[in-house]
């Protein structure tokens, strides 16, 4: 048995031992939050994609002529109601005559591709005894023929006069031809941009040599290419052609024309005392010589 002195002293031995535990046992329950502090990470650099036309096939031959503010803050002329017609076949099914117009119509000629960058041949106007509607391009057979402006192929087809030959209706409002093509390579009700193919050069139907017969119609009324195009730079003379009565004055000149048939028995003296014409003018006027055969049903221009 323990005597008292060793009891007392384990008491107190004890005593102390519950209070170390408990007193750890209190500062275990007092948690402290330290916040920790973020790293700082540089920004990563931004991924500039540089594109290649070698890698992915573009083609940078023509401009992109941007829109300016001017030309959006132009009220352009709504289509022509007559072009409610739609023709595959006729290339002017219209029937309208623009000589005495009194209205300003406003064309967008800002998205313009040349058809061909080859020297013209052949000008709009009178040619002999008839009046050449457009203006012939040199091409070689099989060069690219492209379409001038955005539109709808409205006609592919074989004439006598043209050979092969494309019209196309543009959104602008306005009609281009191309004639004496070796091939068509597009369809009617086709949609193409300007600068898409649509055909290959010739010399087809009535033709000389190898040439690109090309026109501007507006409700298939002829207008002079050279009125909206540049042909010795191949770019367009203004963004905006203001299309007017003076543009079909030419139509007036044609009506005057007076053409005389030739029969069995003319001969040039007999129709200049005819019609009042001295022998020199007629050869002028048809291109023609004093020698030259007068053939049976060819019409000879006098006026």
């Amino acid at each position: 048995m323990l005597n008292g002195t060793k009891l007392s002293l384990l008491v107190l031995i004890s005593l102390v031992a519950i209070n170390t535990l408990m007193g750890a046992s209190k500062k275990r329950d007092v948690v402290t939050y330290i916040p920790k502090t973020v790293p700082f990470l540089p920004e990563l650099p931004q991924l500039v994609p540089r594109y290649s036309g070698d890698i992915f096939k573009l083609n940078f031959k023509y401009k992109i002529t941007p829109i300016s503010d001017f030309l959006r803050s132009i009220e352009f002329s709504d289509m022509p109601e007559e072009y409610d017609i739609w023709s595959d076949t006729k290339i002017n099914p219209y029937q309208v005559s623009l000589v005495d117009m009194t209205d300003t119509v406003k064309i967008d000629l800002s998205g313009y591709c040349p058809p061909s960058q080859k020297h013209v041949t052949s000008d709009f106007g009178f040619r002999r005894w008839r009046h050449h509607y457009g203006i012939d391009l040199k091409v070689n057979k099989g060069d690219s023929v492209f379409c001038a402006f955005d539109g709808v192929i409205r006609i592919t087809k074989r004439a006598r006069d043209y050979g092969y030959y494309v019209l196309v209706r543009h959104f602008n409002g306005l009609e281009t031809l191309y004639a004496h093509l070796s091939k068509i390579v597009v369809n009617p009700g086709d949609t193409l941009k300007a600068g898409n193919i649509l055909g290959l050069g010739g010399s087809t139907g009535r033709s000389t040599g190898n040439h690109l017969h090309f026109e501007t119609r507006y409700l298939g009324n002829p207008i002079n290419p050279n009125d909206l195009i540049d042909f010795h730079s191949h770019i367009i003379k203004n963004n905006i052609f203001l299309l007017n009565a003076q543009n079909f004055a030419y139509k007036k000149e044609i009506d005057k024309i007076r053409f005389w048939v030739i029969r069995s028995g003319d001969t040039l003296g007999r129709i200049a005392l005819r019609t009042g014409v001295s022998i020199s003018k007629l050869c002028s006027l048809n291109g023609i010589k004093r020698t030259s055969i007068l053939r049976l049903g060819r019409k000879l221009r006098y006026t």
